[in-house]
């Protein structure tokens, strides 16, 4: 009680000298049991000054022979490493000892405290491992460590199977110690990469304690073997017979695991008889293990699409039993997963939701179903089926879910002329609602449902705006606070560069969501602002486009190191070139990179680094005009030249020479490409976009694709290469399929071959792929 009290008063006294000395004298005592808890005392209370006056005393007590004493010497020196490493870097060798002691704490506290003082020291962390593994280890603790700190080391490296450090995992899965077999074990399935071989004997390790009497290795084999076969489905078969055992064990957790094992690595033909196991024990187990096994079932429509009706049923019957927010979240996603890769589950999807959301008493889900009917509703063979669900939202639901219903709503007059007159006597009858947010949404629908056009319905109600929001805010602010006669142009606005994503409540227990908090500002809206604040790209207007990643000009090992970011504007492109110069005798100034274009494209101006110190970034830029008299150039090749001025300076003083001398550096070329003209923009319903622009404005032509084999890397590439958005999930391809149909949408800063005229124009891209060419539609 006595050395609690100390540690607790020792923030609020100033002068700790008196009781330094107690504690010094406790720990150099003949009394045993005071000796460990005053060293723990001390080392907490004392600081990097005063540690140095009692360094001989913690070396003493690191070697001391008993145990306890010991521990909490090395323990101690362990929480000493942050504030006072240097101090504790020299008790190695007494950590050393420690480290050959007989007791299994000893032997694991030392080898943790000579982990940490050689962490950063790959070569003598290596050292370590084999110097220790080599004459083997008392305490099964300090395995434990050494495995994971080899599994760390195989990372890092290259992760080569053939290095000691794998052998040294591997031999430990015959260790007498459990805790050390499953640790290897562990490690093995971890490490990144690991082949199915490579993976067989952890497994069948694993397999053995599956039927250990011992409850606790029975569930940690169990959740194990469930992430191998997220990866290694076949690895996992071998040990089903065991799994079935344990479908039945007395404890749940270890059944669940169990079930949702068998369902990643059964066959299709077990589904029916696994369905009703798990059907018996599901009102048993906690929200937590149900959501185990409702991700399970979703991996298994994937595997097995011919089973969904079974599996749709079987989360249908959970999703009307009692259960939380992450429970019934985890099912509709399921559900809604089903029915986007597989159509032929759409209709039976939707009733399931439309059901559930009667008597939902979550927002956020009854919101997300609302948005999903809209979305998939009107394409369905019989869309009125769903209005009776979406309109009694509208009755009996409070604001949020109404205002979602009108959406939907609005949605299905959008695209059935027949179901157009219902649905305007519907909006009609939401202009009265009592809230501001649905009666808005109402008025709006209607409004734009009445002018009975197909382009308007497209762009206002299906597909909606792509704009930033924060861009938007700070557009409007910007017009009132600068008032003009001219109207608000919403082509100001950057696009929005990442797809919204639905608010989560934080509780389980309650169906209230707070408010979502403001959204913080996207990558290209803090370039916009650091490019507005440069005075030689005043006028430019707003920015388009930043390029997705920096381009790396040189390799990351030489004296500069430098990475090119492009922006596009309207009519300019400006290379934001990030430098750093790795060399700490020279200070670099007024860098600029002087760039050559094999194209029309014109060379503006420069905007230099004024000081570029060592280690320290800098930025400059270069502007460049696009072609206008050849605005189908598009394509074009810059080579790059960094000129400076360097001056020496002292490495120890930091002191610059007055006099320099001019230099330059030789980058590597920078391309500009098709993607860097084009902005990703979502298109939810693609059929609306497509008739929206038109069919005058359409262009057909046909391409060999003689290096392409497959499907999947014909659409990757085309992706990859047009820096379009795939829209309705079109980038992924049918298993067994000769042909494809891709879908493209985005937004273009100028017009270029065979694109609309116009300083900005939307276009979408439908393509039709088989092996080995494709041909495709643009408008």
């Amino acid at each position: 009680m006595c050395y609690l009290t100390i540690k607790e008063m020792s923030c609020i006294a100033e002068d700790v000298i008196i009781v330094t000395s107690s504690l010094t004298k406790d720990m150099t005592g003949k009394e045993d049991n005071y000796r460990g808890p005053a060293v723990r005392a001390l080392c907490q209370i004392t600081d990097s000054t005063m540690l140095q006056a009692v360094e001989r005393y913690m070396k003493q007590a690191i070697v001391d022979k008993v145990p306890s004493v010991s521990s909490s010497a090395l323990v101690s020196s362990l929480h000493l490493l942050k504030c006072s490493f240097d101090v504790v870097k020299r008790w190695v060798n007494e950590a050393q000892e420690a480290a050959s002691s007989d007791n299994i704490m000893v032997q694991y506290h030392a080898l943790g405290l000579l982990y940490h003082v050689r962490k950063n020291d790959r070569l003598a962390v290596s050292k370590m491992i084999s110097k220790f593994t080599r004459h083997g280890l008392k305490s099964p603790f300090a395995y434990c460590m050494m495995i994971r700190v080899a599994s760390k080391q195989l990372e890092e490296e290259d992760g080569s199977r053939d290095s000691p450090l794998f052998d040294f995992i591997e031999s430990c899965l015959r260790n007498k110690h459990e805790m050390v077999v499953y640790e290897a074990a562990s490690a093995i399935v971890n490490l990144p990469g690991c082949s199915a071989k490579e993976l067989a004997p952890a497994v069948s390790v694993l397999q053995l304690f599956c039927s250990s009497p011992k409850a606790a290795l029975r569930y940690a084999a169990v959740r194990t073997l469930n992430k191998v076969a997220m990866k290694h489905p076949s690895a996992v078969t071998a040990c089903n017979l065991d799994l079935e055992n344990l479908v039945t064990d007395s404890n749940r957790s270890i059944a669940t695991l169990a079930i949702t094992t068998l369902l990643k690595t059964g066959s299709e033909s077990s589904i029916d008889r696994l369905m009703k196991q798990i059907s018996s024990f599901m009102s048993e187990i906690s929200d937590e293990f149900k959501v185990v096994v409702v991700q399970a079932i979703s991996a298994l429509c994937q595997k097995y699409p011919r089973k969904h009706a079974v599996l749709m049923n079987f989360l249908f019957t959970m999703l009307r039993e009692e259960g939380g927010f992450e429970y019934k979240r985890a099912i509709v996603d399921c559900i809604i997963s089903i029915i986007e890769e597989n159509s032929e589950s759409k209709e039976t999807g939707l009733s399931h939701l439309c059901e559930f959301i009667e008597d939902c008493e979550f927002t956020v889900l009854a919101t997300r179903i609302l948005h999903l009917l809209g979305q998939e509703g009107p394409k369905t063979n019989n869309p009125s089926k769903y209005i009776r669900f979406i309109y009694n939202r509208v009755v009996l639901e409070h604001e949020e879910v109404r205002a979602g219903a009108v959406s939907a709503l609005a949605k299905f007059g959008a695209q059935n002329e027949e179901m157009l007159p219902s649905i305007l006597v519907l909006l009609k009858r939401c202009v009265m609602d009592d809230d501001n947010e649905v009666r808005d949404r109402a008025t709006f629908y209607l409004n734009v449902l009445e002018q009975k056009q197909k382009a308007l319905n497209a762009g206002y109600i299906l597909n909606g705006l792509t704009v930033s929001i924060p861009g938007l805010e700070k557009a409007l602010q910007q017009y009132t606070l600068e008032p003009s006669e001219k109207p608000f142009d919403l082509k100001s606005v950057p696009l929005a560069t990442t797809p919204m994503t639905e608010q989560r409540p934080e509780s389980t227990s309650t169906a209230a969501v707070k408010q979502p908090e403001k959204v913080a500002a996207t990558r290209q809206e803090i370039f916009q602002e650091q490019l507005a604040a440069v005075p030689e790209f005043q006028g430019l207007g707003p920015l388009f486009k930043s390029s997705p990643e920096p381009v790396a000009l040189t390799e990351s090992e030489t004296e500069y190191v430098i990475r090119c970011t492009k922006h596009t504007f309207s009519d300019h492109l400006v290379f934001q070139f990030d430098c750093t110069n790795t060399l700490n005798d020279q200070t670099l100034e007024n860098v600029t990179v002087q760039m050559e274009p094999t194209e029309a494209y014109e060379v503006l101006s420069y905007v230099p680094v004024r000081s570029l110190p060592y280690n320290q970034p800098g930025t400059c830029y270069t502007l460049v005009a696009l072609p206008k008299e050849d605005p189908t150039a598009v394509a074009c090749t810059f080579s790059c030249v960094m000129k400076f001025t360097v001056k020496d300076c002292d490495p120890n003083t930091g002191e610059i020479d007055e006099e320099g001398y001019e230099d330059e550096y030789v980058l590597e070329d920078l391309e500009v490409t098709v993607a860097d003209h084009i902005q990703k923009v979502m298109k939810v319903n693609f059929e609306a976009a497509w008739d929206e622009v038109g069919d005058e404005f359409e262009k057909e032509e046909t391409f060999t694709l003689s290096t392409i084999k497959t499907l999947e890397e014909a659409v990757g590439n085309i992706v990859k290469f047009l820096g379009m958005h795939p829209c309705e999930r079109s980038d992924k391809v049918p298993e067994n399929k000769n042909t494809h149909t891709l879908l493209l949408a985005v937004l273009m800063i100028r017009p270029r071959a065979s694109f609309l005229p116009g300083k900005e124009c939307s276009g979408v891209v439908m393509t039709s792929l088989c092996v080995p060419g494709f041909c495709f539609w643009t408008q």
